[in-house]
């Protein structure tokens, strides 16, 4: 039985992608580099911030020299006015609300940096929705790594077999897999079926009310 349900952030419960693709293109207009189309950032996302500038500077044929300054500039824009842009995926207010009154446990891990992480859980969803709350902190390795996953499942007090970890890539379902979570892949999010399948999804939802039928 299902006691416990972990969901990425970016990409699964809020839509980000306008929000960082404003934010990493007001950053490359900075160091004179084009900017990058927004559906383009669906494939660069997903691994933290650090690798996320890096990779936009490989895009647009950056010096990769400009790295520190760029993700400096990119995580400080970004902390100023995290909620630009970004919104809750339809359903999933109400998916939240009904796993709290069936007494299922709910949190968020994340690639993004934690100041930005629980800023933007906190505006949103408020401070008594997720049981707990992490982001990218330094010391503990970054998703697939599935350190953090681990560490939160004990801290929820749940099994792997009693847990979901719910996200949008691959990076997400590797992650599950590699604590032994329940995986679930969301097709709203910013990666596509074939994607989520052969990356390890035991599951695919359409809907976020369609991952209720997962917690028996």
């Amino acid at each position: 039985m299902i006691r416990a349900c972990i969901f990425d952030l970016d990409g699964t419960l809020l839509n980000t992608l306008e929000t960082i693709a404003h934010y990493a293109n007001q950053t490359l207009n900075k160091f004179d580099l084009p900017a990058i189309p927004t559906e383009r950032y669906r494939y660069l996302v997903g691994n933290g911030a650090r690798i996320l500038v890096e990779r936009m500077l490989q895009e647009t044929q950056g010096d990769m020299a400009l790295f520190e300054a760029a993700f400096e500039d990119y995580t400080q824009s970004y902390d100023k006015e995290p909620l630009y842009l970004t919104a809750p995926y339809d359903g999933i207010l109400d998916l939240l609300r009904e796993l709290k009154s069936r007494n299922i446990k709910i949190a968020v891990l994340s690639n993004k940096p934690h100041n930005a992480t629980a800023a933007v859980v906190k505006a949103i969803f408020g401070t008594d929705t997720f049981d707990r709350c992490y982001g990218q902190r330094e010391g503990v390795p970054i998703k697939p790594d599935p350190t953090a996953l681990i560490t939160l499942m004990d801290e929820l007090g749940v099994s792997p077999e009693e847990c979901l970890y719910v996200g949008d890539t691959a990076t997400d379902m590797r992650t599950g897999r590699g604590a032994g979570a329940k995986t679930v892949g969301v097709l709203w999010g910013f990666r596509d079926r074939d994607e989520l399948a052969e990356s390890g999804a035991e599951l695919l939802v359409e809907h976020p009310r369609q991952l209720l039928d997962a917690l028996v």
